[in-house]
């Protein structure tokens, strides 16, 4: 039996890639024209017979990438290549199952599989061949004539997973595929795919998926790539050597896990803050903020930053855009993998609601950002300047980042401190009446 099985853990460096991206570059432009850089300087392959994860924060580029060695984008610089030869269009060894399902839902199961196989111009005989191979290989026998609405969220992922595999992909790229399922499910689903992978008398040859499961990407991948974000960019590589079949109980498993917790941790909450001119803040609300330090402060003013997205049912990396946050505002530390709250942070949860505000404000004006708001500002006779004005200096400093993303998280930040107010109607920013000078 095991001589049917494809390796435990692929030689990486062995063998001709299947598909690779060197040196890619990708911009996005922006309603202003500006292009915004969302993939810089990336260099990845793809093996034979390998399981290969893609793992960061929400923004890092992991779907972008998946899109470009399938062939769906073109890159803005640097060279794609499927078995070495350059790649111009889609890429023919390619399937793709997306998080979405995206299915046809006036079509029955085998109406889903066989559109994708008509398309490919497949004769009648070899479509009824396939559709029905995979049906009973995914587990969708007794399923053929029902549609979508009347399946799972499960079920539905196993026509999605039918309907790709029905191409005999060599590479089959899943998009966050398990996300929209239960816990259960998920997990039942990720032992199915890697029984299908497994078998080397069939394709898909290798697997590249997206994620931001770090459970998810130990079980299942054989080299995990950890990107950072803003722009994405590959941080590290990590090899994942434990033997299959793999148990989520066992040492060797725990213990990747708190490797790859400490590795993002480290990349996206470093224990000492970038020195920037100014900062990029993250996409957090208020309120989310002052909820993590009334989640910290009823935990004793410390949790770790895996439990606290596992406590409050949020995806791993928007709870790394409020942590960022609340750090950026000197309410928490984060030291290694912890979030603790600081004094300012304790002084906060402890404050009545309209000490919270003078609070927050004060803390918005050690943000340089906001102090270039404020003093141009005060420099106005009636303490108003417009908002093309905020989102200049964003460019100037931060030319990469989203700036109507940043400005709409200057204004929520300031309207809950009472610091800048902005009218949708005028496109004016104003200071609040609590933040102008008292008049002398």
């Amino acid at each position: 039996m095991a001589a049917n099985l494809k390796p435990t853990t692929p030689p990486a460096a062995s063998g001709e890639s299947l598909c690779e991206l060197h040196a890619v570059n990708h911009d996005f432009l922006q309603p202003n024209g500006q292009a915004r850089r969302v993939l810089d300087n990336v260099t990845l392959a793809v093996k034979p017979d390998e399981i290969v994860a893609l793992l960061g924060p929400s923004g890092c580029g992991k779907s972008t990438i998946l899109r470009i060695l399938a062939g769906l984008f073109e890159p803005t610089s640097g060279r794609v290549s499927y078995h070495g030869k350059p790649l111009h269009g889609l890429n023919p060894g390619v399937a793709i199952v997306f998080q979405s399902f995206a299915l046809y839902p006036w079509m029955t199961v085998t109406q889903n599989i066989r559109v994708v196989l008509k398309a490919a111009g497949m004769p009648l005989d070899e479509i009824e061949k396939r559709t029905n191979h995979v049906i009973r290989l995914v587990g969708l026998a007794g399923f053929e004539d029902t549609y979508p609405r009347e399946l799972s969220g499960g079920m539905k992922q196993r026509v999605g997973m039918a309907r790709a595999l029905s191409v005999d992909p060599e590479i089959l790229m899943l998009d966050e595929p398990f996300s929209q399922v239960d816990a259960l499910t998920a997990e039942s689903l990720r032992s199915e795919v890697i029984d299908i992978w497994s078998s080397t008398d069939r394709n898909p040859s290798s697997i590249l998926m997206v994620s931001h499961d770090i459970k998810e990407v130990a079980y299942m991948a054989d080299r995990i790539v950890i990107l950072g974000a803003n722009p994405g960019v590959i941080r590290t590589i990590v090899e994942n050597k434990l033997p299959r079949p793999r148990d989520y109980r066992s040492f060797g498993f725990t213990k990747l896990v708190d490797q790859l917790h400490e590795l993002i941790t480290g990349i996206e909450l470093p224990d000492e803050a970038p020195t920037l001119l100014i900062e990029s803040l993250p996409d957090a609300t208020g309120s989310e903020i002052i909820g993590l330090l009334e989640y910290l402060a009823a935990r004793g003013g410390r949790e770790d930053v895996f439990r606290i997205a596992a406590d409050t049912h949020n995806e791993f990396g928007h709870v790394i855009n409020i942590v960022e946050g609340a750090e950026m505002l000197g309410f928490v530390d984060t030291p290694k993998r912890n979030v603790v709250l600081e004094a300012e942070g304790l002084r906060f949860v402890a404050a009545t609601a309209d000490e919270q505000k003078g609070l927050w404000r004060k803390q918005l004006l050690e943000l340089r950002l906001f102090k270039i708001i404020y003093e141009a500002l005060l420099r106005t006779p009636e303490h108003e300047i417009d908002k093309d004005f905020v989102l200049e200096t964003i460019l100037l400093h931060l030319p990469q980042e989203n700036y109507e993303k940043m400005f709409q998280t200057i204004i929520r930040w300031s309207r809950y401190g009472n610091l800048f107010s902005y009218d949708e109607n005028t496109e004016m920013v104003a200071l609040q009446e609590e933040s102008q000078p008292l008049a002398s």
